[in-house]
């Protein structure tokens, strides 16, 4: 049997249309890892989490573009980095940062280091939500 450029070709197109298919029926079931900050280690660094806890402290950085928030379980505690563009996104939905001080909340972000120290960056400004 000769392979030619032509079967070649439809090969690789079938191919490509069952792994665009396997990717659409299989993504939405891919879901966020939910840990507690405690069980946080260097081992997940690049790992998005979904956490619940507490905003204990909100502190701005010098350009008042960044800001440096401390989600706290209880148990431990985790610096949450939120990024200009994140902060954009979350007041659009007309909330202030400050509305999340001392609020209970369910954060998804990626687990990251910075100095030696593990840190959440948010993932987008919808992942930050006050529960109820």
């Amino acid at each position: 049997m000769k392979i030619t450029d032509e079967k070649l070709l439809r090969i690789a197109l079938i191919t490509s249309l069952i792994g665009i298919v396997g990717l659409i029926i299989f993504t939405p079931s891919i879901e966020v890892k939910k840990v507690d900050i405690s069980d946080i280690t260097r081992a997940m660094i690049d790992e998005k989490v979904c956490i619940d806890g507490v905003i204990t402290d909100i502190a701005e950085s010098s350009s008042k573009t960044n800001y440096f928030l401390t989600l706290g379980d209880g148990e431990s505690q985790i610096p949450l980095i939120i990024f200009e563009k994140q902060m954009a996104e979350i007041q659009s939905r007309n909330l202030d940062i400050e509305d999340f001080k001392g609020r209970k909340v369910e954060v998804t972000g990626t687990v990251t280091e910075y100095k030696s120290n593990l840190e959440l960056i948010l993932s987008s400004g919808d992942s930050l939500r006050i529960m109820n």
